[in-house]
């Protein structure tokens, strides 16, 4: 059976589990269509046709964030790779598992200069910095063997975006044998004698804290036993939001941000830092004060020595790690704790200390909490409503809110929403964004109604980027650029074939938000920061 390398890459694909992908064909991805629409792969790949690459690539990211499955974007080369590239810098910063698929000019005049259409010398090493590799198909032949590398990087390693770049003339080729996906190898397990030494460590600490990133979202029932036996206040970064169930006792949610909490971990004895960086991006602070002890579990064995080394480090999957951690403990005996008031009064600090703004947020977000569906899907961007939303939103389960706080760009929220709706079609998915970071990828408005998803898109209108706002006028620096007037958001909403309201009330917000799940398309949902119903 013979057919052109494009055709059977979009075959590979779809034997390694690809069902979807996301992007905007190009006279230079001819040959890649091919095997999605018509020929001799027709259906087996659905296309979902975005309305700029960095859109797609934002999908695929929030396909990925919510199964944990890879999130794919196939584009163009030249401005396709470089439109893409943010969502891959966002799935780099915080290890998601995505895919890009490019063309890229003939091979012969790679690295020429001749002036080609879409030419970047090398396009490759524009890419390199953001994932775990970048690598062109200089013949057909590569082609499995460059997918069998990033397979096996998303089966088995921490994971990171890949990038394969596939010449127009390579996908040309004709390819005359079946590719078949390899065996991908499995995650380290953990050392018995380590998880020995730390549920020692673990049951001996007087004041134990666990710290959850996303690379625990496969462990979170024994995450939340553990704390449970440990008496362990538990603490979340953006990404680990809702492995243990903010509303449990034991939990912090993701209030690494907040003075409070980082007050109360200068007090922790053991730290259990489980699939987390510890990175800035989560405190915002260049280093937080962790005097105690730390027990490093994560895939990545450079995350064990980095800027808060470990005292014992265990290189594993955290999901047979603490089940392996859960049964140790058990047959170690411990000491009383009494972790829960320590959240409770946390908690209360933390809720006395808000600035007026936080305030209005959290009046929304209890409300939301109120109304939304069991297991709503948040897909947040970075903006100040999802700042707060971080440790004031209830969460109560893994990959259930998305918030980019690795990179930090700004457009995520709607496309991520997008990609995670296609992905989990039977979930209910609700976006959360700013107005100023909403312009960044609002085209992506078509694309929701093209497929008639029903999703309410709430925009917190607070005049511009105000969060550079604020920065600017503690720092005593005239506002600059940060002002600028916003579209009729409603008006906006119905010329891209969705729906669109302003809430002046509770009450109003309350009936446009329901409604939105049962709608025939997108529901754009306008929130006025300065409104009476939110003082």
């Amino acid at each position: 059976m013979s057919m052109t390398c494009g055709e059977a890459t979009m075959r590979l694909l779809a034997r390694y589990g690809v069902t979807t992908v996301f992007g905007i064909p190009g006279v230079h991805t001819l040959d890649l269509c091919r095997g999605l629409s018509g020929g001799q792969n027709a259906g087996a790949i659905t296309h979902v046709q975005t309305r700029n690459e960095q859109g797609a690539g934002f999908m695929a990211e929030g396909w990925a964030r919510a199964t944990g499955e890879v999130g794919v974007a196939v584009v163009i080369s030249g401005p396709g790779v470089t439109n893409a590239a943010t969502a891959l810098g966002q799935c780099h910063a915080d290890s998601l598992p995505m895919l890009l698929v490019s063309a890229e000019p003939e091979a012969k005049t790679i690295g020429k200069g001749w002036g080609v259409l879409h030419e970047i010398t090398e396009q490759k090493r524009v890419t390199e910095p953001l994932c775990a590799f970048s690598a062109t198909a200089r013949r057909a032949a590569d082609v499995p063997d460059l997918m069998a590398r990033a397979f096996s990087i998303f089966a088995s390693q921490r994971p990171r975006p890949c990038h394969i770049s596939l010449p127009i003339d390579v996908q040309a080729e004709i390819v005359e044998e079946i590719w078949e996906p390899v065996a991908l190898p499995a995650r380290p397990a953990p050392a018995p004698s380590k998880i020995a030494e730390a549920a020692r460590m673990l049951r001996a600490a007087t004041c134990p804290v666990i710290m959850v990133g996303g690379g625990a979202a496969g462990a979170a029932g024994d995450l939340t036993a553990i704390a449970e036996v440990l008496g362990a206040v538990v603490i979340a970064s953006t990404a680990g939001k809702g492995i243990v169930a903010d509303d449990h006792p034991m939990s912090l949610s993701a209030s690494t941000v907040r003075p409070e909490a980082q007050a109360f971990l200068a007090e922790a004895d053991v730290i259990l830092a489980v699939g987390s960086e510890l990175s800035e991006t989560d405190s915002f602070i260049e280093r937080m004060e962790l005097r105690g002890r730390i027990i490093r579990v994560d895939i990545d064995p450079a995350k064990i020595s980095d800027l808060y080394p470990a005292t014992l480090g265990i290189v594993a999957d955290a999901a047979p790690a603490m089940a392996a951690l859960r049964a140790a403990l058990a047959e170690v005996p411990g000491r009383a704790r009494d972790g829960a008031a320590r959240v409770a009064g946390l908690r209360a600090r933390i809720a006395e200390n808000l600035s007026g703004s936080e305030r209005r947020h959290a009046r929304l977000l209890a409300l939301l909490d109120r109304i939304a569906p069991a297991g709503t899907v948040w897909a947040g961007d970075a903006c100040q409503l999802v700042y707060t939303g971080a440790f004031a939103m209830p969460v109560r389960k893994p990959r259930h809110w998305f918030y980019p706080a690795g990179f930090c760009a700004l457009g995520n929220a709607l496309p991520n929403g997008i990609g995670a709706k296609m992905a989990r079609p039977d979930a209910p998915v609700a976006v959360l964004a700013g107005d100023g970071g909403f312009m960044f990828t609002m085209p992506e408005l078509v694309t929701a109604a093209e497929a008639r998803l029903a999703m309410p898109i709430v925009i917190w209108e607070n005049g511009g980027l105000k969060q550079i706002q604020d920065d600017m006028d503690i720092r005593d620096i005239a506002r600059v650029g940060v002002e600028g007037i916003n579209p009729d958001f409603v008006a906006l909403a119905q010329a891209c074939h969705c729906h669109g309201t302003y809430a002046d009330s509770a009450a109003a917000f309350t009936e446009a938000f329901k409604g939105a799940f049962e709608a025939d398309r997108p529901t754009v949902i306008v929130v006025r920061e300065n409104d009476a119903w939110l003082s």
